[in-house]
């Protein structure tokens, strides 16, 4: 018998404990009848539960990690920047559920249009920005003033993107997730390095680091950073 219960921390997300025992993160689908990347999909009590995949899903894959911070909850306005081909974009649609709104940022052609055919057709609450999320100014005339900034973007630099968003966009007292690629930004770095001068940006950037975690063994050599803005005046 499959049951349910809530995260105990993070409104919007669920336990599902599958017939064969084994319990699992999912959120409650808001296009049910929609599957983005093959999911599990589960019905009790009229709706239908998405598990949520942490080996695809670095959100997911932090949340099992023990993140302390994870602001994404119902009503949530998020600005997303590096959205792909939207798995995790599509779990943040369930979790923000009609009240909430996600802009998602990507700028590669064949994977936006898989975002649009998987994730945004479906959902309402999605609105897809086909633009370089290292130039914010080129959408500005298209989002408003958000909650929280989710980053996943695989650039030389990730923190000073996300930074430069967050001055135009992200309302003073908002949060971010930093998912740090650390292959992405130097090789020949160790991956613990790269984290520290990220982390650095950030602070020089208004930022309050609230938590640093690795994804291991989920995601190997990457990170999530959480934190706290305060917009300079």
């Amino acid at each position: 018998m499959v049951a349910i219960e809530p995260h105990e921390r993070f409104p919007g997300i669920y336990w599902v404990t599958l017939e064969d025992g084994t319990r699992r993160l999912a959120t409650i689908s808001f296009a049910p009848g929609i599957k983005v990347y093959g999911e599990i999909t589960v019905n009790v009590g009229g709706k239908e539960y998405r598990v949520w995949n942490p080996y695809r899903s670095k959100l997911a894959a932090s949340i099992l990690k023990g993140v302390k911070l994870m602001p994404i909850k119902p009503g949530s306005k998020v600005l997303y920047l590096g959205a792909s081909t939207g798995t995790t974009v599509s779990h943040v649609s369930d979790i923000i559920g009609e009240q909430g709104i996600v802009y998602a940022v990507e700028f590669a052609p064949r994977v936006a249009r898989e975002l649009i055919e998987k994730v945004v057709k479906y959902r309402s609450n999605v609105i897809p920005i086909y633009q370089d999320a290292t130039q914010p100014h080129n959408y500005s005339a298209l989002l408003d003033e958000v909650d929280i900034i989710y980053c996943d973007i695989a650039q030389p630099q990730q923190a000073k993107p996300l930074a430069d968003n967050a001055d135009l966009y992200l309302a003073d007292g908002g949060s971010i997730m930093l998912a740090i690629k650390a292959m992405s930004i130097d090789v020949t770095r160790e991956p613990s390095e790269t984290y520290k001068r990220e982390m650095k940006v950030l602070e020089q950037r208004g930022f309050n680091i609230i938590d640093a975690i690795h994804l291991e063994p989920y995601d190997k050599d990457h990170a999530m950073i959480t934190a706290k803005y305060s917009r300079k005046s």
